[in-house]
């Protein structure tokens, strides 16, 4: 796996500088922002590898030049190196987004495992750790569909993630979470195991190659009841649509508009059976490699133990933390990383 390759940069930047001389290059807006989009990262990583590399021609040719006893310059350059490393390392974090889709933005759906309640609770506490996450990264974090728990938690939410590799960065959050500790709905307080599942799935926009035939769905409506009692409406405008043949079934629910609901709903499911197109293709592939893994409900990718200990551990990377506030309250950065390098030392290994 090549992580970074400095003729495929420029020839995008090539082809995103030729499209946008056409004059009827905006007639299709959303394609459009997506040729811009595309030419804005390949130039703004193309520009970041330029400069590090000229930089560091300068700081090798200072170095050779710099006499060892010249302390004051000897410093100058220590910091000047220490700046370099820093660009080299953000660097080094962006071309780990590689992916074919890990520019895109995102859907998160999560739902609780069996135990009613207190899954239903754990479900909300990642709820919100993902929406900690999004803020403190500048991230939109647009709630799309939420089903509140019988008696606290949530019985279902997806929303919508929007920022620069969105997807790149969470799509390693699919999965089971687990979590451990003293229930705060047990009288006896005795230590309870939860799980709940994420999904995250890409939105593929104009990527997706996926027709959808209007006789395979069925298509509800209902009230709304949106988190906390908000954004509920008085009339019909929320969505269910239930693709028949696959079970697959996706709702929206946070536009007033019936037909804004329905457009959202449409979109999210066609990035479901896109995901789901990808998703059979690679256990073709996997299949015929030999190489078979278990993605079933119990196969947890990372628990949370609040007691009689704290500590959050990711079951695929080994990474972890005793820092159990820090990471409810969105600082997930160290996973996401941690599977993202993991991620390319695999395919490296592999090609």
């Amino acid at each position: 796996m090549i992580l970074f390759d400095e003729n495929r940069l420029e020839q995008i930047v090539k082809e995103g500088e030729e499209k946008q001389s056409d004059p009827n290059f905006w007639a299709d807006q959303k394609a459009a922002l997506e040729v811009v989009n595309r030419y804005k990262d390949a130039k703004s990583t193309l520009d970041d590898y330029r400069e590090i590399k000229s930089a560091s021609a300068e700081l090798f040719e200072l170095l050779s030049a710099t006499d060892a006893s010249d302390k004051e310059m000897l410093e100058l350059i220590e910091m000047e190196e220490e700046e370099l490393l820093t660009k080299i390392h953000a660097l080094r974090s962006l071309l780990l987004f590689s992916g074919e889709y890990d520019a895109l933005n995102c859907t998160l759906d999560i739902h609780p495992g069996a135990g009613g309640t207190e899954a239903q609770d754990w479900a909300d506490m990642l709820f919100r750790m993902y929406a900690r996450w999004a803020e403190k990264h500048g991230f939109s974090f647009h709630v799309l569909s939420y089903e509140n728990g019988e008696e606290a938690g949530l019985k279902s939410v997806s929303v919508k993630i929007s920022g620069r590799n969105a997807y790149g960065l969470l799509k390693g959050e699919k999965g089971v979470h687990r979590l451990v500790r003293i229930s705060p709905f047990d009288a006896s307080a005795r230590r309870h195991t939860s799980f709940a599942s994420v999904n995250v799935v890409p939105e593929f926009g104009s990527v997706s190659d996926v027709v959808i035939d209007p006789k395979d769905l069925r298509v509800d409506t209902f009230r709304s009841g949106g988190a906390g009692g908000q954004n509920v409406n008085k009339v019909s405008s929320a969505v269910r649509i239930t693709h028949i043949p696959t079970g697959i079934v996706v709702q929206c629910e946070i536009e007033r508009s019936q037909l804004m609901n329905k457009a959202t709903c449409m979109e999210m499911l066609s990035d479901r059976l896109m995901q789901r197109k990808l998703e059979e293709r690679d256990a073709k592939l996997k299949s015929i490699i030999g190489e078979q893994k278990n993605i079933e409900w119990g196969s947890q990718i990372r628990s949370y133990v609040f007691c009689p200990y704290t500590l959050v551990k990711d079951n695929r990377t080994n990474y972890e933390t005793a820092d159990v506030a820090g990471v409810m309250d969105g600082d997930l950065d160290g996973f996401l990383y941690a599977y993202l390098e993991k991620e390319a030392k695999d395919a490296s290994s592999q090609s």
